[in-house]
């Protein structure tokens, strides 16, 4: 066995140890000279450590780019944010947990000890801007490549550090992908690009990683071109497919306890722009308010998401928030009625994150009441208001898509 083949051996029986010695060396190195972290020079700082002198062009280079992970990027993390298949990443101390669209599976991935786990966590927060210390035990975070980042450190994590990243797709799915992946039935995909056309309000709602914002990114892909889309975010997560999209992000305040800007703030200065589609990202306090109140004073066609496990939960979900923005029961009623028309429920099963159901939301009963009415449930086909829909669409001009012009009354919208 040669010298070159002995050590690219050693590099793969022992990674994190080789790795971790010629982290702190390079490191070390680029602390002494103040020189740029750049890829290139990381490839040159490990082929002047003695270590690679024997090691062939094809091992260096792979070793350059973990020291290079470990310096500036996600370190052992990382070839899991560049996997494609990967939506969820969490790591509880030094375990590691996946996501690649089928469920958690726990992964054996060389994070290091637990205070390595907790170095890398501080590194991607400052990187990002925020702090993560134990004065501040706990930190929200966008990372370069659009990866959303929560980490939590001991004595607040009991068995932590917990870091819980999920990754950015960089190219939001079109609808006929979203279709091809089993999330929307073929026939139903022409009654959501009408639904979109029609400029009828809608939310998305669901659980946790259900699919919200992909399926508003999808939609949202679907606005004729000549439209300016205004979206209003917590994080920056939406990234449509559309040649005028401008953004606003909230900001949580410095050290200093100064200098938030909160999601209420950012609606009321997105009306001042021109929005054709007001898009709030997701609605989880008393913005909504603000949001309803957009929505019934001429911005038709506007969205957000929602969290809400089930159809039915979502009055009950938005009079919890409305009350957060100060409106009452009644008026919020009043308001949704007036601004929001329809509801698209996403589900996280076995088989993957799917639509589950599509809803109007209607006024009932004496005290006019918001209540969820199924237009086309999964496994069961057309509902109650899949008529009533219809209308609407017929009302603003668009055609009925076939689902909607035939009775259909199959499982997934086929024919009868």
């Amino acid at each position: 066995m040669t010298d070159q083949s002995r050590a690219a051996r050693h590099l793969s029986d022992r990674p994190a140890a080789v790795v971790g010695d010629l982290s702190a060396r390079v490191r070390q190195r680029f602390a002494a000279e103040a020189t740029p972290v750049t890829p290139a020079a990381v490839v040159s700082a490990v082929r002047a450590e003695p270590a690679a002198a024997v090691l062939g062009d094809t091992v260096v280079l792979r070793m350059a780019d973990r020291v290079h992970d470990d310096l500036v990027g996600a370190g052992p993390l990382g070839p899991l944010l560049a996997d494609a298949q990967v939506t969820d990443i969490l790591v509880n101390g030094t375990r590691v947990w996946v996501d690649r669209g089928d469920g958690l599976r726990q992964v054996a991935v060389p994070v290091g000890t637990v205070d390595d786990v907790r170095r890398l966590a501080q590194r991607l927060a400052a990187g990002a801007g925020r702090r993560l210390d134990d004065g501040s035990p706990y930190a929200d975070a966008r990372l370069a490549d659009g990866t959303r980042l929560h980490a939590v450190l001991p004595p607040v994590a009991t068995s932590g550090p917990y870091l819980s990243l999920r990754t950015f797709r960089q190219r939001p799915f079109t609808l006929d992908e979203l279709v091809e992946h089993g999330t929307v039935p073929r026939p139903v995909a022409p009654l959501l690009a009408a639904i979109v056309a029609a400029r009828l309000a809608y939310l998305v709602s669901g659980g946790t990683g259900s699919g919200k914002t992909t399926l508003l990114n999808t939609l949202l892909g679907l606005v004729p071109a000549t439209e300016r889309i205004v979206l209003v975010e917590d994080a920056a997560e939406l990234r449509p497919v559309h040649p005028h999209v401008v953004g606003l992000q909230a900001r949580t305040s410095n050290v200093e306890g100064s200098g938030a800007v909160g999601l209420a703030d950012l609606v009321r200065q997105a009306l001042r722009m021109r929005p054709d589609r007001l898009v709030v990202g997701e609605c989880r306090g008393g913005e909504v308010v603000d949001l309803l109140a957009a929505l019934n004073t001429g911005h038709d066609g506007g969205a957000g998401t929602l969290h809400a496990n089930a159809p039915s939960d979502v009055p009950a979900r938005l009079e919890a928030l409305g009350l957060l923005g100060g409106l009452p029961r009644a008026a919020l009623h009043a308001q949704v009625a007036a601004a929001l028309q329809v509801l698209l429920q996403m589900r996280r099963g076995r088989s993957g994150r799917v639509l589950e159901s599509i809803s109007l939301l209607l006024p009932d009963g004496p005290e006019r009441l918001v209540t969820v009415v199924p237009v086309w449930v999964r496994g069961r086909g057309l509902g109650l208001a899949g008529r009533a829909l219809g209308v609407l669409l017929q009302q603003r001009g668009v055609p009925l898509p076939p689902i909607l012009s035939h009775p259909w009354t199959g499982a997934e919208g086929t024919p009868a």
